[in-house]
């Protein structure tokens, strides 16, 4: 996710008034009018670590992608193995600039009908204008304008899908599949942003109230807006793009290094791949950590990392109180030989200075229902 492009009108959403007859708060996000909280951000944030959240994500572009020679095609503009890629299996990529840029973060799935692939909202008219210009004329490029996109998050999610959606329950981290919800046909995948176990569910639009009332009436699951959706990711030390991700970093200073598959490492064929193979031997001059801050008061995006002399060095991308935590934590980008756990760095934000300590990422460990993990 990013900001939203000013100037342009905002969108609604399928389930605009279902949000507002709920209480929701809706802000201009991406482009669209979204609901940033319901009853409160902390309480969303903890009902969704210890129950299930159901957010709204339709903002999010839907692609489906098909056609002679689209594994390779994808290839030549993703680093991930989309040849090795089964169907029903997804994985995360990055789709870079020739420089090796992150031009947007996303997932592909592969389906019996082409490579699903869901790409950020703020950026996928951009996407969409840079692969139809890379991509083959015979590749097929469909925007599923008319698809909603709904995440149920957290520990009690997929006990509560399975009763709408049964056979749901057998699915791992990362996998996917088709279903139905009250005789709706859907596309299921096992993942989310929050770092819970969870589902994200593609469904018709003209269905969306339909289903996350029938979501909602689960006792499990509330919904809960993008306020808590930020910090649960932030907590989960998932890079947020347009925020900790941009055509300036690169997926080595990103520290997102195991979206770049062993194969297409040693083959290349990917945009910006002598430069990232080279930040992998000797180390990018930056690279993106996770921060205790000192005190009570978080320091937000673009507050500065600073050396002892008050130079800038570094900048903080994401930053918030993690309600899970009771402290304030960040994100930020700081010089390589500084990014050791443990480590001091000092802040700056509002020309007040903050100490800080490198973090280990995640802040809070991840929940995902692994396939072969320990029960």
């Amino acid at each position: 996710m990013s900001e939203p492009v000013e100037d342009l009108p905002l969108e609604a959403l399928p389930l605009d008034g279902w949000h507002r007859a709920r209480g929701a708060r809706m802000v201009p996000f991406a482009g669209y009018h979204m609901p940033i909280q319901y009853e409160g951000i902390i309480a969303e944030h903890l009902w969704t670590r210890t129950h299930a959240g159901l957010f709204d994500v339709s903002h999010m572009g839907q692609l489906l992608i098909s056609g002679d020679g689209v594994d390779e095609g994808l290839e030549a503009l993703l680093p991930a193995d989309i040849k090795g890629l089964g169907e029903g299996r997804q994985r995360y990529s990055l789709l870079l600039n020739e420089e090796g840029g992150i031009l947007d973060d996303l997932m592909v799935t592969r389906r019996a009908d082409g490579l699903y692939v869901v790409v950020n909202g703020a950026v996928k008219h951009d996407d969409i204008g840079h692969l139809r210009e890379h991509l083959a004329d015979e590749i097929t490029i469909n925007h599923m304008e008319d698809q909603a996109l709904l995440a149920v998050q957290g520990p009690e999610a997929v006990a509560a899908v399975a009763r709408l959606a049964p056979g749901v329950e057998a699915l791992f981290f990362m996998q996917a599949g088709a279903f139905a919800i009250d005789g709706v046909p859907v596309w299921i995948s096992r993942s989310g942003y929050t770092g819970e176990d969870g589902v994200e569910i593609s469904l018709p639009a003209e269905a969306a109230e339909r289903i996350a009332t029938l979501l909602c009436e689960q006792p499990e699951v509330k919904p809960i807006g993008l306020g808590a959706r930020d910090s649960l990711r932030l907590e989960a030390g998932l890079p947020l793009y347009g925020h900790d991700l941009s055509p300036e970093t690169t997926p080595v200073s990103a520290d997102l290094g195991f979206a770049l598959s062993k194969r297409r490492r040693e083959e290349g064929g990917f945009p910006g791949h002598a430069r990232i193979i080279a930040e992998r031997a000797a180390g990018p001059a930056l690279k993106r950590v996770g921060l205790f801050v000192e005190g009570r008061q978080p320091v937000r995006e673009g507050g500065l990392v600073v050396n002892v002399e008050g130079e800038p060095v570094g900048h903080v991308t994401s930053g918030g109180f993690s309600p899970s935590l009771q402290a304030p934590i960040a994100m930020a980008y700081i010089p390589t030989a500084a990014a050791i756990v443990g480590q001091e760095v000092l802040l700056e934000q509002r020309g007040k200075r903050i100490v800080a300590t490198v973090a280990a990422m995640p802040f809070v460990t991840h929940r995902y229902h692994r396939q072969g993990a320990a029960k």
